[in-house]
């Protein structure tokens, strides 16, 4: 019985300290957002979207929305 025991204890074990992190399987660098080109935006299935700065500059942000390149600054 004992011996059985511990077959089992292995065997759930084993699998959970041999798997990997889920962090390990996503690239840091997906999660920052970087510039883009607006065909980049255009050819990755994304809109340009052109945004008055409330700053009172008359200044304009793009951004990409939508597509591989969501929400990254448009160059």
């Amino acid at each position: 019985m004992r011996k059985s025991l511990w077959a089992v204890v292995t065997a759930l074990t084993v699998p959970v300290l041999c798997a990997a992190p889920a962090e390990a399987s996503v690239s840091p660098a997906a999660h920052l957002p970087a510039d883009v080109t607006a065909t980049e935006c255009i050819q990755g299935g994304g809109l340009i979207v052109v945004s008055v700065d409330q700053s009172g500059t008359g200044s304009f942000t793009k951004r990409c929305q939508g597509g591989v390149h969501d929400g990254e600054s448009v160059t």
